[in-house]
């Protein structure tokens, strides 16, 4: 008989796969409110942002530091946020201060098993954005190409420094840039590395679904609406005033049922970048910066979600390094075109006897960047 696939739920939309990933996520479903509060206690939630407590970042701790915590875990963790409107209530830098301080509580619990991760600062305090993001006051839109090439000598440079799994953590809607820099890291200097993206409020979409629990969202993930505020109010309530709170919906212009939200709950044919045009730009629609319904934000609304991402980051964690142990890397021979006797130097352990820096490093390929 085989074996049953699919974790289910007393909702029907609510489903998990029957894996680590999904037995992980069903795991948090289940769990009481007690225990939630339990995982974020463990994982000093809430706490003050660490961006400048001294050795949190690998920018803000001694070198000396760096290199004996990633001799035992290589692994880094880079927050992606933005500067962008989220409505008179919220804070521009909303989506960076929710990446970093998951990130940062990430940390904390790996610390707690040994196994702490490398956390660093995020290459873009401002990011790039869709086109109907255009013209909103507070909202600081970089070209894509900008984007890319950061992160991509981003990505270099930490490679370089020993960092040979990086982890890129998204907070905002320009995805489809960051996977094509990573695409294009491969293609340009076809290292032996494991670098992914993710989505964090994507990846845990089940806990934003309005479900009826009484700690469940009453709407769905859209923009600096009810869940990003609950999330600000849970992480760093200080930052966020209800006082001046405004709701505000957007205007389409053909039947629903095309292009889905921001976590895609409803599976429809098209995620929300795929396309403009179908509805007015947030200038002309939501001057107010919110779409959606802030106004119902609480921070216990945003519990259960943020407990949810911090122990699936922290299974990634695991699994990466029981996959690959501090200083090995993907087979070289599998996940590369360069001959694996030519990356021996550069593969060594930073400043050690025949190291190489990444940076004498000869250009292959067509992909190549003179």
């Amino acid at each position: 008989m085989e074996k049953k696939k699919w974790l289910t739920t007393e909702y029907p939309e609510i489903f998990f796969e029957n894996n680590s990933v999904g037995r992980l996520k069903k795991e948090i479903w289940d769990a009481s409110e007690a225990e939630i509060d339990a995982i974020l206690t463990e994982c000093g939630i809430p706490s003050s942002s660490e961006l400048g407590k001294a050795g949190c970042y690998i920018q803000n701790t001694p070198r000396v530091q760096c290199i004996e915590k990633r001799k035992k875990n290589d692994i880094v963790f880079v927050p992606i946020g933005c500067t962008e409107n989220h409505g008179r209530h919220a804070n521009s830098g909303l989506d960076t201060f929710m990446v970093t301080q998951i990130l940062e509580a990430l940390r904390r619990y790996t610390a707690k098993q040994e196994r702490e991760v490398n956390l660093a600062f995020t290459p873009l305090n401002y990011g790039g954005h869709p086109y109907h993001h255009m013209g909103m006051p507070g909202t600081v839109i970089i070209p894509q190409e900008t984007v890319q090439e950061m992160l991509i000598y981003t990505m270099l440079g930490l490679w370089n420094d020993g960092y040979r799994k990086i982890i890129l953590v998204n907070n905002h809607g320009h995805l489809w840039m960051l996977e094509s820099a990573i695409q294009e890291f491969m293609k340009r200097f076809q290292l032996p590395a494991l670098v992914q993206v993710l989505d964090w409020h994507r990846a845990v979409r089940e806990f934003f679904m309005p479900v009826g629990r009484d700690d469940s969202l009453e709407t769905h993930f859209i923009h600096a609406d009810e869940s990003e505020t609950a999330v600000g109010l849970l992480l760093f309530p200080e930052m966020i005033d209800m006082s001046v709170v405004q709701d505000s919906e957007g205007e389409g212009f053909l039947p629903d049922g095309h292009f889905d939200l921001s976590v895609d709950p409803y599976r429809r044919p098209h995620r929300w970048s795929e396309g403009e045009g179908h509805f007015a730009i947030e200038r002309f629609a939501t001057p107010e910066g919110v779409v959606g319904s802030p106004s119902k934000g609480t921070a216990g609304k945003a519990k259960r979600p943020i407990a949810a991402i911090v122990k699936y980051l922290a299974l990634v964690n695991e699994q990466i390094l029981e996959a690959f142990p501090a200083g090995t890397v993907p087979p070289p021979d599998k996940v590369s075109l360069r001959d694996p006797k030519d990356l021996e130097p550069f593969l060594k352990e930073p400043f050690s006897q025949g190291w190489k820096s990444v940076y004498e490093l000869p250009h292959i390929g067509p992909f190549t960047k003179g």
